[in-house]
């Protein structure tokens, strides 16, 4: 690898070392270097980039407590809500429920959604990140207003998996 990681790079890392409980990944090119470390009970994103890079790196990810070995896509809820599944905003940004104006939503309440299925648009430093949920069941609320802002692991939807 010659060339510095681009950002859906980066970003695809900052995913992979958050669901496969890696505790550090250390990468390093002539210019760039990218270490990624996740502590006990913490996840530390720190990206240095070379002087002038002709790309931006990502914003700067808010320390948030892990569960031990739970999947990031599942928290525990209120009462009333404990036994939906919590899907959460896997990066900073600015939430879509649809791919564009006047084009229809990826997902309404009451819809059934699989694994895969595209369900909103994260649009972060004008890249439009298509997020697929990781989860089956049916949409039983959406959290977020479209073109709201999001932080990383907020809760966008939650889901019925029965």
């Amino acid at each position: 690898m010659d060339e510095p990681m681009n950002l859906t790079q980066i970003q695809d890392l900052i995913k992979f070392v958050a669901k496969s409980g890696v505790s550090e990944v250390e990468i390093e090119q002539k210019d760039f270097k990218i270490t990624i470390k996740t502590p006990a009970s913490k996840k530390e994103v720190q990206v240095i980039a070379a002087p002038a890079p002709t790309y931006a790196a990502p914003p700067p990810v808010a320390a948030a407590p892990v569960a031990a070995p739970a999947p990031a896509a599942q928290a525990a809820a209120p009462s009333a809500d404990a036994k939906y599944i919590t899907i959460k905003a896997p990066m900073i940004g600015t939430f879509y429920r649809a791919a564009g104006p006047g084009k229809p939503v990826f997902v309404n309440v009451g819809d059934e959604v699989k694994k895969g299925k595209p369900i909103c648009i994260i649009e972060a430093m004008k890249l439009f990140n298509e997020i697929e949920s990781d989860v089956e069941g049916k949409i039983v609320k959406v959290l977020v207003d479209d073109a709201k802002p999001v932080e990383y692991d907020q809760p966008l939807f939650l889901v019925d998996p029965s």
